[in-house]
């Protein structure tokens, strides 16, 4: 699922390609990506887009006439740049937004589609996309501490909830993790005020040197290759590989089909952390697709 830094990518793209310009035509073929009824998806046609805005790991269209669109991408929604008037793929095609020079497609691989485009009229349409969190770029540490602290759960959870922390998710927690040097699995009412002041140092460095860093790959193109799994990533999908820090392999909890990966010697003494122990723990405390 894109999260912070990817969506900061695609909103900075989408302002260069799109930005200004408006939408010759809008159309999706798909049952399940649009989620309202009034204003419908043409009520978009013929208007200029004024500006972006991420609302967690949302992407919001301003578009003239007090109307706005919000996308969330969930784990395999993409947009993609194409040619004026390209044909949308068939299997894989849930929108396409006519520009005079070009066309803006959003895809979705695989057979379940959990996209989606919410379109409201004025500002107020927004507020049942707000979760709430803290922007983890500009949060201070008292604040950073008081939101992860709030309630007891692991801090895995707590970085994770929207309701906590705006557009961090599952990939780059365990990269956060990963540098803190903490176990997923710590409670916060665990966390040292020390652990603290490194969990907020680490969570915003981390989404800074990744923004960069895609920022670089993309250049003043279009973003091509939106993934959570990154070569350079510390820990995140990379079970079994050695950690870059201490050449441990790299550990990993999976729970049905969700999956969180940690360095044993950095972030847990040494210790694996069993997955059948874990099940009633991670039942109710996974981070949820939001």
């Amino acid at each position: 699922m894109p999260e912070l830094p990817d969506v900061a990518i695609y909103i900075e793209a989408l302002e260069r390609f799109i930005g200004g310009r408006v939408i010759g035509r809008a159309v999706s073929p798909s049952v399940s990506l649009l989620r309202t009824y009034d204003p419908p998806l043409e009520a978009v046609e013929g208007r200029a887009v004024t500006g972006f805005r991420r609302m967690g790991k949302r992407i919001v269209w301003e578009v003239e006439g007090d109307l706005f669109m919000v996308f969330h991408l969930m784990v395999a929604g993409r947009f993609h740049w194409r040619k004026p008037e390209a044909a949308l793929p068939k299997k894989t095609g849930l929108a396409a937004f006519g520009f005079e020079h070009g066309t803006l497609h959003l895809i979705e691989q695989g057979a379940r589609k959990r996209a989606s485009l919410h379109i409201g009229r004025g500002e107020g349409s927004l507020a049942e996309h707000d979760r709430g969190g803290l922007e983890p770029l500009s949060a201070g540490r008292d604040d950073f501490a008081r939101s992860l602290t709030a309630r007891n759960r692991t801090v895995k959870r707590a970085l994770t909830d929207p309701r906590t922390l705006s557009g961090v998710g599952n990939a780059y927690s365990d990269e956060i993790l990963h540098r803190a040097r903490l176990s997923p699995l710590k409670l916060t009412s665990r966390l040292t005020v020390a652990d603290l002041t490194r969990l907020h140092r680490s969570t915003g460095d981390v989404l800074r040197e990744w923004t960069d860093r895609l920022r670089a790959e993309t250049g003043e193109g279009f973003p091509g290759k939106v993934t959570a799994f990154r070569a350079e990533m510390a820990v995140h999908g990379k079970y079994g590989s050695p950690c870059p820090a201490c050449e441990t392999p790299v550990a990993r909890i999976v729970y049905k089909s969700n999956e969180t990966n940690y360095c044993p010697a950095c972030q847990t003494g040494g210790r694996l952390l069993a997955d059948r122990s874990l099940s009633r723990l991670l039942k109710d405390d996974w981070p949820p697709e939001a």
